[in-house]
């Protein structure tokens, strides 16, 4: 084999590999904290509503706690929990407190979980088109993340994620 065609070889194994790598999760720094892939579902016109998940993680020696999120796509948004009520009917509140993360733990923001809720969006949310908005964090502060956008009914794919 002559030079030209081991490196042609050696250029379509390299771009095989990179092609065939998991797509990363993007993650976010504020102090203590780590906030790990932050993504949202494409919403359907006329959706006045939309959610955002994220996995948070406290590498601190003490408890933080989230008290403030924003998103460019609407003027007012909540962390809100479901949970199964005594009745076992599925209910969803704000959480007026904030949520907190404990020391060295994580919390996971996921669908039929704890999930930021974005209240009376401007426009609807399209697959593929990420929105930014903030976390404020009692003790870290306030970070600037980035949400990416999956389907309707997709899930976030978290390969290759680590903080």
């Amino acid at each position: 084999m002559n030079t030209m065609m081991r490196l042609c070889a050696a250029a379509v194994s390299a771009a095989t590999i990179c092609l065939s790598a998991p797509v990363f999760a993007h993650e976010f720094k504020v102090g203590d904290i780590g906030i790990i892939h932050p993504w949202s579902r494409a919403t359907p016109a006329g959706a006045k509503v939309a959610a955002g998940y994220l996995t948070i993680r406290n590498h601190g020696s003490a408890p933080d706690r989230l008290v403030s999120i924003t998103g460019d796509i609407t003027d007012r948004a909540e962390v809100h929990e479901m949970k199964v009520d005594e009745n076992g009917v599925m209910k969803m509140s704000p959480l007026r407190d904030g949520l907190e993360i404990p020391a060295g733990g994580e919390v996971e923001l996921k669908p039929g979980s704890y999930h930021v809720m974005f209240m009376q969006i401007k426009e609807p949310v399209k697959q593929g088109k990420p929105f930014s908005g903030t976390l404020t964090f009692e003790k870290a502060g306030t970070v600037s993340v980035e949400y990416s956008v999956e389907s309707m009914g997709g899930t976030a794919d978290m390969s290759g994620h680590g903080d």
